[in-house]
């Protein structure tokens, strides 16, 4: 199937098949297959963490070209238990990965990934480089300090209503260190105060991914209960473990996959996942692409960044010569 002339996504497909897969005693993961079974193995990492693997991600894949995985990670959406701290990290979440490549018999696939994806997706490739393909990745957030506090403090300067209403909800006294106040919620007794900080979090990160702001957008988003309690608390807990990674682990170990193609779309305008850390990537990565979508800013849902994405899926399908079936690898795009 071709992509259509403006590179909007591709029309709605069913999963094929669906399942949940046990990682430990406490985690069970949720995961889905659909596209060609014949096609390019890919698997579709989530942001969040807690944000889970949305349907409409199918349409970002050449179903007829693409063996298209989605999964939930640790806590996120329809895996269980939501929201769950325990046994949830990093590295958890690597091996995860490579337990559902194993038992999917898939020998290596494509890693693509989107904001705390693309994080999770260079810790998995980092540890697991012969399961890997390439990757294509949008919207680079490596988990260093300095991204978290920027997230927690720095945006304010772009979206300074956005951050007050996220502080301001905050008693006055608490508010010199947000990210405790909200962890005491989010961690606390009360259900209902859970929920509430959950989406006052949610909000804030809505409300900053838009280039062109649409509180109706938001306000919409914030409706998904599961979704919302599974980003605001894994959020804070990873912020809290600095995402369960060294210091710049990222960049320091980024020769054991630099040998893989990489393509990188960036927002422009990403306040969320500034361009910095895109470039990082790309000058650290020899033969990396980087494409900046200049009209956009984090969200995937935006017109420049959902373009370059499946341009990009649709480049890596071309290279890898698709005919029929078929798998020609032609070495890196």
């Amino acid at each position: 199937m071709d992509a259509s002339p403006d590179l909007s996504l591709f029309p709605p497909i069913e999963a094929r098949r669906t399942g949940m897969l046990p990682v430990d005693s406490l985690h069970t993961i949720y995961w889905e297959e659909s596209g060609n079974p014949d096609g390019i193995p890919v698997v579709y990492v989530h942001g969040g963490p807690g944000g889970g693997s949305s349907p409409e991600k199918r349409q970002w894949f050449d179903p007829d070209a693409y063996r298209i995985i989605l999964f939930d990670q640790r806590g996120a959406y329809r895996s269980t238990p939501l929201a769950e701290v325990e046994g949830n990290t990093t590295r958890l979440l690597v091996d995860d990965m490579e337990k559902l490549r194993k038992m999917l018999g898939i020998e290596q696939w494509l890693v693509a990934g989107g904001s705390w994806g693309t994080t999770l997706s260079l810790a998995y490739g980092q540890t697991y480089p012969d399961s890997c393909l390439g990757f294509t990745l949008r919207g680079i957030f490596l988990g260093t300090p300095s991204e978290i506090d920027w997230f927690l403090h720095g945006m304010r300067l772009f979206f300074p209503k956005a951050h007050d209403d996220f502080v301001q909800w905050l008693p006055a006294e608490e508010r010199s260190d947000i990210l405790t106040a909200f962890e005491k919620r989010l961690f606390g007794t009360d259900a209902e105060r859970r929920m509430e900080a959950a989406r006052m979090w949610f909000k804030y990160t809505e409300a900053c991914s838009l280039l062109r702001h649409d509180p109706q957008l938001v306000e919409e988003a914030a409706k998904n209960d599961t979704v919302v309690y599974g980003v605001g608390r894994l959020d804070a807990f990873y912020f809290r473990n600095n995402m369960f990674l060294e210091q710049d682990q990222l960049i320091a170990r980024i020769d054991r996959i630099a040998h893989l193609p990489l393509m990188i779309v960036q927002g422009g305008h990403d306040v969320i996942a500034p361009p910095a850390a895109a470039y990082q990537v790309h000058r650290a990565w020899p033969g990396s692409v980087l494409h900046i979508a200049a009209d956009a800013g984090h969200s995937p849902s935006e017109p420049g960044i959902r373009k370059k994405v499946i341009q990009a899926l649709e480049q890596f399908k071309r290279e890898r010569r698709f005919d029929a079936g078929a798998l020609q690898a032609s070495g890196p795009v």
